[in-house]
């Protein structure tokens, strides 16, 4: 689009015969003629440019996309180059034919050439002359405004110039270096040296050590240098880092590898009194501490100002980018709109900010547009205020109006961000006095080890205190958060955390106060509280499949199987913490809880398992065969878990005739198997940084402890037509694949459907009932009062009449209540049975949840016992005991006759 087709505004000239002469040299008309000469009139650095520059400019207006594009690649005429892009960009800026965005991403753009332009000046003739190798390995990385493409008028330009390693000769390495050196240095000076002006001042501070490191530095230093000892400035800078120039590809990996460092694999709540002392450095160092003025204020460093605006939209990236990778922009504006997006800012504050930002820079560009001054300070006269409100099109009071509105808005949003108030502040002489002895050791754990930590929980503490005060049980409770405390092995990321978002002390009080186990995994895995804040924590539950392929996702994305193994328990572990706040907090009941732990376990299983046979093929090449399948017994199979349950699985394959693998280490089919089967059990259960995920049983395959771990499918289906015991069969009732390839799991379930709906001996099954039954009774009798499982007529004997009764009957139900309403063909009005289940399991669930030990209350708080009454709709403990034993009685009795009326029929 040309030019003058897309004026929509243009400055108001300071003095307008000035103007005039200048556009009269253009024979422009129109609103062009307005903007040459209100341009020309006001500022005089462009004054300068529309003068000397006539004639590229009047070619450069009916395409000046293409024009800028021409710019910059040429050593000669970079300076000139400059004038013509500050004189065309100034134009369609102030015409209103460019938004900020674009305009920046010009100027940027442009940076960038003449970057690149420079750099190759120098390197050239080294390669030439064989002294460098043609692709050096020099990389500009793009810091600050220019990273972002967010490059201001007179901006200078932050690079951090890098060397890649890889990219140089061993043998000449040092020298080769030094030339690198030599040539940056020459390359920088082509761009800032004042030569009948300037291209672009260039700043190099940012590298790592600038005071003595030398201006180029290896990838491999700077790699180790921010891995070691970045801060916190550094990982804010480089949000907006990118390859500007040199060695694009390599710059790019050097980023990559960056990745850990920039973005927290958890909530960084931390970054926020970082970035607040670093405003307040800021303000002191330039002396910007006080009330917001007109005249002289800093648009940038000053109250209200732009950084401001960027310090807050970079510390909500700092701390959930690392989450959430769709929150990782460059821009300022862009980086507000994701964060928006995402819920971890307001739309309307998210808006304003915007939208002051873009006034704010306007205002920072037409400073700059008058005399080509690298400033950000107002004007402190009367004159030069109208100069700039002239610039801007704007009447100076209705200028001065809306400056005063916006600094003083983006302050009023973005100060209480950067210094919180404090969540309680009465001092601490006011906090409650009771647990002194606890709390005396405080200090002692390694969650207040250093500085930090004790200053950040110190705050926190009078409020900790005081919710664990309010409670039933105010000792109990702060027993249980020692406990948490204890266990943090760091304490100023998660103390941050809270004074972030208090709401979350009242989560761990209660926690405390109710659940011990839970408040014990908080203390060994405190990054879940991430998501309680991060997540969609109080969202629908997704279901097993979008749970399967999000952690499909999150796995894919790992560099390595280690990292993925570590991912798996890092994501399990939010998810299961979630299950039990729902849990505990009412949000679900215990048939929900139990369901949603399966369907989690589930997604586990079918997303790793792909992983763990890939990595195992890696080293001893692809499954023989047909491949295997993994079926889930007990409780999994039946689709219902607790808080601490184990995971029963079996493995079956199907070599199809294949004697062993083919890859660099081949295994015979039946090692592989069984070593397949260990290395999922190793990647379930080792113990890693992110502890571990599940316990996994396997006893429920064939023989038992004495089988192999994987068995083969024909010997399978021999064995369970031959040999298996009626306690397989019964097993094989909650039998259901998984995972594996849809082909052979079909096989299995069709199998086991066949197998199952096989008629019994009904006298036979009966009697082998009753004798496990016996046995169980012997060796677990029960403890009676709340115990749940085990005893006559609780939880484990009616899960086993229940398999009983889908044996008798062929049904294909794997949950206990499919089961028991399969069973209504044998035994009339199974209701009560169902009822009495419910019952049992609702009891299980939340002593699961909360701790309970023994048969009794007194191992639980006055929370704990509560929240048992609460789950099982009951008033007192002695009425739940009653009810308990009246049902036990019922199941025990109906159990005991089914059984024995059946063993007493003929086959």
């Amino acid at each position: 689009m040309a030019l003058a087709d897309g004026i929509t505004r243009w400055p108001r000239p300071i003095d307008p015969a000035r103007g005039q002469d200048v556009a009269a040299l253009y024979g422009a008309s129109g609103p062009l003629r307005d903007l040459i000469a209100g341009t020309a009139g006001t500022s005089p650095y462009l004054h300068g440019i529309l003068s000397s520059e006539q004639a590229w400019l009047s070619a450069a207006f009916e395409a000046p996309e293409a024009a800028l594009a021409a710019l910059m690649g040429d050593v000669e005429t970079l300076r000139q180059d400059k004038l013509r892009l500050a004189g065309l960009v100034a134009l369609l800026d102030l015409g209103g034919v460019w938004g900020l965005s674009t305009v920046t991403q010009a100027l940027s753009d442009a940076a960038d050439r003449a970057t690149e332009t420079a750099l190759r000046a120098h390197l050239a003739p080294m390669e030439a002359r064989g002294q460098l190798p043609d692709d050096p390995g020099l990389i500009a990385l793009a810091m600050g405004k220019l990273g972002a493409g967010e490059l201001n008028y007179s901006s200078d330009i932050d690079l951090i110039l890098l060397m890649d390693d890889r990219a140089l000769s061993s043998a000449e390495a040092g020298e080769q270096r030094r030339l690198l050196i030599k040539a940056a240095r020459a390359a920088m000076r082509e761009l800032s040296e004042v030569r009948g002006g300037y291209v672009f001042r260039t700043d190099l501070r940012l590298r790592p050590d600038a005071a003595v490191t030398p201006i180029v530095i290896t990838t491999r230093f700077a790699e180790h240098y921010y891995e070691s000892m970045g801060r916190t400035w550094e990982r804010a800078a480089f949000i907006k880092a990118r390859a500007a120039a040199g060695d694009i590809a390599a710059g790019e990996a050097f980023l990559t590898a960056l990745t850990p460092f920039i973005w927290r694999r958890h909530l960084d709540y931390a970054a926020i009194e970082d970035a607040h002392d670093i405003l307040m450095k800021i303000r002191s160092h330039h002396g910007l501490a006080g009330p917001i003025t007109l005249p002289g204020h800093d648009m940038k460093l000053g109250r209200g100002g732009i950084r401001e605006i960027e310090f807050f939209a970079q510390t909500r990236q700092l701390i959930s980018g690392g989450r959430d990778p769709s929150l990782r922009p460059r821009g300022t504006q862009d980086a507000l709109t994701a964060l928006a997006g995402a819920g971890w800012v307001a739309p309307d504050t998210a808006e304003l900010l915007s939208a002051a930002y873009a006034r704010h820079r306007e205002v920072e560009h037409r400073l700059q547009m008058m005399r080509d001054a690298q400033t950000h300070d107002l004007p402190y006269s009367a004159e030069g205020m109208e100069r700039l409100a002239a610039l801007m099109g704007m009447e100076t009071h209705a200028l001065e109006a809306q400056l005063e509105a916006d600094l003083e808005a983006v302050h009023a949003l973005t100060e209480p961000f950067f210094a919180p108030t404090p969540a309680r502040a009465a001092p601490d002489e006011e906090a409650p006095d009771f647990g002194a002895e606890t709390t005396a050791r405080w200090l002692t754990y390694p969650a207040l080890r250093s500085p930090r930590a004790v200053r950040v929980f110190e705050r926190l503490r009078p409020l900790i205190l005081e919710r664990l005060a309010a409670g039933a049980e105010p000792e109990r409770a702060l027993a249980h958060f020692d406990g948490f405390l204890a266990g943090l092995p760091a304490g100023v990321q998660v103390f941050s955390l809270f004074e972030a978002n208090p709401q979350l002390i009242d989560l761990l009080t209660e926690i405390a106060a109710v659940a011990p186990p839970l408040a014990e995994y908080l203390g060994r895995n405190a990054a879940v509280l991430d998501a309680v804040i991060g997540g969609a924590f109080f969202a629908p539950w997704p279901g097993s499949q979008a749970l399967t392929e999000a952690l499909s996702a999150r796995l894919a994305a790992q560099s390595d199987y280690e990292a993925a193994l570590d991912a798996a328990r890092g994501w399990a572990r939010e998810w299961h913490f979630r299950v039990g706040v729902h849990h505990l907090r009412g949000l679900i009941d215990a048939e929900a809880a139990g369901q949603q732990y399966a369907e989690l376990a589930e997604a586990v299983l079918r997303a790793l398992w792909p992983v763990v046979v890939a990595e195992f093929a890696r080293k001893h090449g692809p499954p023989p065969g047909q491949g295997a399948v993994l079926v889930a017994m007990g409780s999994l199979g039946a689709g219902r878990l607790h808080a601490a349950s184990d995971l029963d699985l079996i493995l079956i394959y199907d070599a199809d005739g294949q004697e062993g693998s083919e890859g660099p280490r081949p295994l015979a089919t039946r090692p592989y198997y069984a070593r397949l089967t260990q290395a999922l059990v190793t990647a379930l259960s080792a113990p890693m940084a992110q502890g571990r995920l599940y316990e996994v049983d396997l006893r429920l395959r064939p023989s038992g402890r004495n089988g192999p771990v994987a068995v083969s499918m024909g010997s399978w289906e021999a064995y369970q037509r031959e040999s298996a015991w009626t306690w397989e069969h019964l097993a094989l009732t909650r039998a259901r694949v998984l995972t594996g390839p849809p082909a052979l799991g079909a096989r299995v379930e069709a199998f086991r459907c066949a197998l199952l709906a096989t008629p019994r001996d009904r006298a036979k099954v009966a009697q082998d009932v009753a004798e496990m039954r016996a046995r169980i009774a012997a060796a677990r009798p029960g403890e009676g009062g709340l115990s749940a499982k085990d005893g006559a007529g609780r939880l484990q004997d009616l899960e086993l009449f229940a398999q009983t009764l889908a044996l008798l009957t062929g049904s294909d139900a794997h949950d206990v209540a499919g089961q028991l309403a399969a069973g209504a063909a044998l035994l009339s009005d199974t209701e009560e049975l169902q009822e009495a289940a419910r019952l049992l399991w609702q009891l299980r669930a939340a002593s699961r949840l909360v701790g309970l030990s023994g048969p009794g209350s007194a191992s639980l708080g006055a929370g704990g016992a509560a929240f048992l009454l609460r789950e099982t709709s009951h008033e007192t403990e002695a009425a739940l005991v009653a009810a308990l034993d009246q049902r036990a009685t019922l199941t025990d009795t109906r159990i005991t006759q089914a059984l024995a009326s059946w063993g007493a029929q003929a086959s």
